[in-house]
């Protein structure tokens, strides 16, 4: 889960950088899906975690293309 420094940080970057950083997301969603699904994930939350921080990247991906 994104804190409200990081998610500051995350504004300030390139929407190539954002890019970048869902794909990251997106691996680690399908990892902790993959783990739920053998029974190896300790937290499911983490899981919920993982959607809104995906989410947030989107958001502010859309922010940036549509202040062009």
């Amino acid at each position: 889960m994104m804190k409200a420094k990081e998610i500051k940080e995350i504004r300030g970057l390139s929407v190539e950088d954002l890019d970048k950083k869902l794909n990251d997301l997106k691996k680690d969603l399908f990892m902790l899906r993959m783990q739920h699904a053998t029974n190896q994930l300790d937290n499911p939350l983490q899981i919920a975690a993982v959607k809104k921080d995906i989410a947030r990247i989107k958001t502010i991906i859309r922010e940036k293309e549509t202040n062009i």
